[in-house]
């Protein structure tokens, strides 16, 4: 479909990340308000979908005061909830994990064979209530959990309830009662206990059976006196349905999709067939159009009056990421998108209004030279990991990994792992050899269902380079004569594709192996993560490995990733065809490209001007070229799809201008790119001579 734009913006990105060259040499801008990692503010008033490129799954997210807080999903990986604050929900700042560990068995631990893949926290409701902040959370085959602070840096008090509840989410009333809603298509409802250790009896009621058109994730809300249930639901289509009443208990009516559809324009990619070895994989497939959408959030009102709602949207092997949205309330409905194109996000949009402009500012720094007394909070183990193995201070300004006995990476202890971050990223990792004990096996892996691991062997005739494909069950291996190695991943999470290098001085980097395949899989739940891992094959404790700091090299860190051409003279193709948008007296039409010239109207806006004429669009998406000044029927949201392609937004009806594939003819209807690009929304534009 778009994999020739991918692939020359991707072919820019890894030149961009050259061995040897840091990001700043590569020809970065080296603005210093801009960190070098994914930020979804775009410096001029609008933001960029995903607020991170990294996984942020199952989000709850409240207001209290002046400020945004936010937890999400991490499953198996510790420590974990992590709290976060913002005052424009763009901007996020790492506060703390609410939950240091989860210890309840050797399943918890990779012991006994036994493991947590995808299990652990997930779909936590984050409150606050009488000065008291509250994260309730689900873990497999364990009652709920409940977090509590009074400061959200911490600490954390903890407590499990008496039983399980779903995918719960908590209202805290006007009354002071706290009542849980929970389930999967099923929904429950009943009053919690004045310690919230379990709900009152006789207070449960069920809301909505299966096929009534509710789903999961419930998030609970009390809006201008009515009782609000949003939910995720996959039957027929990921959608977001809400439901709403005058009493807790009922009765609701349902709306089937506040949300629906919208993926930006991309395509399922990847996917695990069988999670059983020999894994197949199911290619990309363009005509899923439902399989990224935006799911399970929520929606809160700023201290400016604006209401704005965030989920989460499958982003294939990279994970489920956070995306936000502004809420237009119709019929008494909390839509998501803009007037005129209810149940849609814009992918760029105006950010929140705040009474401070805010700085920009990212959760995590991602590269680590170990040389903290503490780890970064990027960093999250595979599993519950074992203290007294791992340090940082018996060689300073060195992660030291003990090796511990393990049949594969898989079940490998203390594994230290962060989530990867799109859309291209090359983790880089320096290696000292020299404590290694035969059977001992340490480096760098893609954590995934399969996964990929670049790492050095210790046997008792050397030392081996050993790059181990899960997907084929093969291992390439060369003889390795050092003290000191690096080890590279390139991710492209685009074409999902990954390529490994090794390097011995640092700065000339050698291919291993050929293109590796990434995938989205519900095995781990998870998408792929970047691991440092030590262990040994011979059944034993080994040795040691240090690792001398962690380089997360992110060539296209912004919103676009080709600059708006402001003042230029452009053509702009259509990207499906050999035609493109044409100035034809007072007409735009579709044959040979003619020149536009592109005009700044702010807020990542452009006009499009044909000598005197700018392209205008009415209400109903009809197309004219008009003489005079430009203003909002003039102007269109410069938006790209996750792929690259430009999608021109109307701001005179919230629509996308597109060439009709059946009729030639120019205009802006469209809600949203499809993922086949068969609808005429993507453009390509080039630079006129």
């Amino acid at each position: 479909m778009h994999h020739r734009l991918v692939a020359r913006l991707v072919c820019a990105a890894l030149l961009a990340a050259a061995p040897g060259l840091h990001p700043a040499q590569a020809g970065q801008s080296k603005a210093p308000a801009r960190p070098k990692t994914w930020t979804a503010d775009n410096g001029n008033g609008t933001f960029t979908n995903p607020v991170f490129y990294d996984e942020f799954s199952d989000p709850d997210l409240i207001r209290v005061g002046d400020w945004f807080y936010m937890t999400g999903t991490t499953m198996h990986a510790m420590p974990g909830l992590p709290v976060m604050r913002s005052k424009d929900l763009v901007n996020w700042e790492f506060l703390s994990y609410a939950a240091p560990k989860l210890d309840f068995g050797p399943q918890f631990r990779l012991e006994d064979g036994k493991e947590i893949y995808g299990q652990g926290i997930w779909a936590p409701s984050l409150r606050f209530h009488n000065g008291t902040f509250y994260i309730f959370t689900n873990i497999n085959r364990r009652a709920t959990q409940v977090y509590s602070a009074t400061d959200p840096r911490g600490p954390w008090k903890h407590h499990e309830m008496r039983r399980s509840l779903h995918d719960l989410s908590v209202l805290f009333d006007d009354d002071g009662k706290a009542y849980a809603v929970w389930g999967h298509q099923t929904l429950q409802v009943a009053l919690l206990n004045g310690d919230l250790t379990d709900i009152v009896p006789g207070s449960e009621k069920t809301l909505f059976e299966k096929g009534q058109g509710m789903g999961e994730g419930a998030h609970f809300y009390k809006i201008g006196g009515k009782y609000f249930i949003l939910s995720a639901n996959y039957a027929g289509g990921f959608r977001m349905p809400a439901a709403r009443s005058d009493s807790v208990y009922g009765p609701y009516e349902v709306n089937q999709a506040i949300s629906k559809d919208e993926g930006f324009g991309m395509m399922r990619g990847h996917r695990l067939k069988d999670g059983k070895p020999p894994f197949v994989i199911d290619p990309p497939n363009p005509a899923s159009k439902d399989a990224t959408a935006l799911h399970q959030g929520g929606i809160v009102l700023t201290p400016a009056g604006e209401w704005w709602g965030f989920s989460m949207m499958d982003y294939n092997s990279v994970g489920r990421l956070l995306s936000l949205s502004p809420v237009t309330w119709s019929e008494g409905w909390p839509y998501f998108g803009l007037p005129g194109n209810l149940g849609r996000n814009p992918r760029t949009w105006v950010k929140p209004k705040t009474a401070v402009r805010q700085p920009v500012r990212v959760p995590y720094e991602r590269s680590d030279d170990f040389s903290g007394a503490t780890l970064k909070p990027v960093w999250q183990w595979n599993h519950v990991p074992v203290d007294d193995k791992w340090s940082l201070a018996q060689r300073p300004g060195f992660l030291r990994l003990r090796a511990l006995p393990a049949t594969s990476f898989w079940d490998a202890r203390n594994s230290l792992t962060q989530r990867a971050i799109g859309p291209v990223s090359s983790p880089t990792v320096a290696l000292n050899l020299e404590g290694m004990k035969e059977g001992d096996i340490a480096g760098l892996g893609l954590l995934n269902l399969p996964y990929a691991t670049l790492g050095v062997e210790k046997t008792a005739e050397g030392l081996n380079l050993a790059l181990f494909d899960q997907a084929s069950g093969q291992t390439t291996r060369l003889p390795l004569d050092a003290k000191r190695i690096w080890l590279r991943a390139d991710c492209n999470f685009l074409s999902e594709q990954a390529s490994f290098s090794y390097s011995i001085d640092g700065k000339r980097f050698v291919d291993i192996g050929g293109l590796w395949t990434m995938v989205f899989q519900l095995k781990t739940f998870q998408g792929v993560r970047y691991a440092l891992f030590n262990y040994n094959v011979n059944g034993a404790e080994g040795g040691y490995a240090d690792f001398d700091g962690v380089e997360i090299a992110q060539p296209m860190p912004r919103g676009l990733m080709r600059a708006i051409p402001f003042g230029k003279t452009i053509r702009l193709a259509s990207y499906n065809g050999e035609t493109g948008l044409a100035a034809n007296g007072e007409k735009l039409t579709a044959s040979a490209p003619t020149m536009f010239k592109v005009k700044d109207m702010g807020l990542g806006r452009v006009a499009l001007a044909a000598g005197v004429r700018y392209v205008a669009v009415d209400k109903e998406g009809g197309i004219s070229l008009q003489a005079g000044e430009p203003g909002a029927a003039h102007s269109f949201q410069w938006i790209e799809t996750p792929t690259g392609e430009l999608i021109l937004m109307s701001i005179a009806n919230n629509r996308h201008l597109r060439i009709d594939p059946k009729t030639g003819e120019v205009v802006a209807n469209s809600p949203g790119p499809l993922p086949d690009g068969g609808d005429g929304v993507r453009f390509t534009w080039s630079r006129a001579n």
